[in-house]
């Protein structure tokens, strides 16, 4: 397993150890111990799965504590670029933000600690993405920032993959600002 520390404080892009051969491969998306010898010592108590065509946008969500959720994110199929905002007050980072092109060619995973934006817009018809979430979905403390806020200025590389306009829930039209965020 391999691990690559981004530019934030905690936030790593994981590639597991893929074995393949003509019958197909084995990959081990989560062991406890070896997380946590690498760090990553969350206990997971909620698994969540999505579908999506191209272009949904799902995001930039989070969870205020004490509900806040840390996130270990992969696609099962197809592909997205997932993004985390660090939304730590008291962070040196706060404000900025990071993206991975996690594909099920690639196999990345994405740990996003609690504290965190998270959003992704997927790039293939048919994406199945899986969120091993540190906390139980808690609507009252959930946060939604537009995905298109002009403080924080997220590159979603809408031009390099092809997507005209994002496929956006109502849910997350109504994002507020960064700005306004109180956490």
């Amino acid at each position: 397993m391999k691990i690559t520390k981004t530019k934030i404080e905690g936030l790593l892009i994981i590639e597991p150890d893929v074995f393949g051969d003509e019958r197909g491969f084995f990959v081990e998306t989560y062991n406890k111990e070896r997380y946590q010898k690498d760090g990553i010592e969350p206990e997971f108590v909620q698994d969540n799965l999505s579908k999506s065509t191209k272009g949904v946008l799902r995001g930039l969500h989070m969870q205020k504590e004490p509900y806040a959720q840390g996130k270990l994110v992969q696609v099962i199929t197809g592909a997205v670029l997932d993004v985390a905002v660090d939304a730590r007050p008291n962070s040196p980072t706060y404000g900025q933000w990071e993206s991975v092109e996690l594909t099920e060619e690639n196999k990345k995973q994405f740990w996003i600690p609690a504290g965190f934006l998270h959003g992704f817009i997927t790039l293939k018809d048919d994406t199945i993405f899986n969120y091993k979430c540190t906390n139980l979905y808690n609507p009252e403390s959930e946060v939604g920032i537009a995905w298109n806020d002009k403080d924080l200025n997220v590159d979603w590389q809408l031009d390099k993959y092809e997507i005209d306009k994002p496929i956006i829930s109502e849910k997350d039209k109504k994002g507020v600002s960064f700005k306004s965020l109180i956490t």
